[in-house]
């Protein structure tokens, strides 16, 4: 998966084409492209949505200038997302129109902006875009999903993630605890559990992460003993979460203690 944020005023891109899926949302202004024989223009808060090996270009279809986010992500990952959504093979979704109003879609380019790209993070990404692309084939429609959970293993990988809450788990580890694979794992913890693995992993960080603070360790070892890059990481997770800083929790803390 590749991500790319960027704004442009006039001509962005002469005509080419990618061998991945392109998945774009328009953040401001208005994003004209050629795209299968018609000009298309795409407006803040919707989607474009364009297919592998499609000629198309760019460009700003006002002197405003555009601003978007773009995903591109390889075919091959979609295929094996949506064998885990369809409980079968199937063609790749074609939206046939390539501008989309899809929140789903979306809110998915979103939350992959915002996400850190760490595997269990990726596996549900990919999940929510298959499905998004699915609903807007399908018009908007719910895409016809398995709705089958295999809850021993799904019980097996919680209890794993509770257990290596203190680092970055990958997606072959729960593959190996589970026999599942990790669309499969994403899409049916997310049923079960009403979450996903990469967010119930990182909860259980945080819950570690307010233990220690109890205790009145320094932010930094904090930071540090509950997996965090550095500080800056372990601090926009925590206010995430919370609401709060890890400074401004400890500050409360601490005066609730007098």
């Amino acid at each position: 998966m590749e991500l790319f944020r960027a704004w442009f005023a006039g001509r962005a891109y002469e005509k080419h084409r990618h061998d991945t899926y392109a998945i774009g949302l328009t953040d401001s202004g208005v994003q004209v492209f050629d795209y299968r024989g018609a000009a298309r223009a795409c407006l803040p808060g919707q989607v474009a949505v364009l297919y592998p090996d499609e000629a198309h270009d760019g460009r700003a279809g006002t002197a405003e200038g555009f601003g978007y986010r773009i995903v591109y992500v390889e075919p091959s990952q979609l295929a094996e997302a949506l064998r885990t959504l369809r409980g079968r093979a199937c063609p790749l979704p074609f939206v046939g129109d390539p501008v989309s109003t899809s929140a789903r879609l979306a809110h998915a380019i979103d939350a992959t902006f915002r996400l850190p790209t760490e595997p269990l993070a990726v596996d549900g990404l990919v999940v929510d875009l298959a499905e998004g692309l699915l609903a807007a084939e399908r018009g908007g429609q719910p895409s016809r999903a398995s709705r089958r959970v295999d809850a021993a293993a799904l019980e097996r990988a919680r209890r794993f993630l509770d257990a290596e809450r203190t680092r970055v788990v990958r997606s072959a580890e729960l593959e190996s605890v589970t026999g599942l694979t990790r669309y499969d794992l994403a899409r049916q913890f997310r049923m079960m559990f009403g979450t996903s693995p990469y967010r119930y992993l990182l909860m259980r960080r945080l819950d570690l992460a307010r233990e220690l603070i109890h205790r009145r360790r320094a932010l930094v070892e904090v930071a540090c003993d509950a997996g965090f890059a550095d500080q800056a990481h372990f601090t926009r997770a925590f206010k995430s979460a919370f609401g709060l800083t890890p400074a401004r929790y400890r500050a409360l803390r601490a005066s609730q203690r007098v």
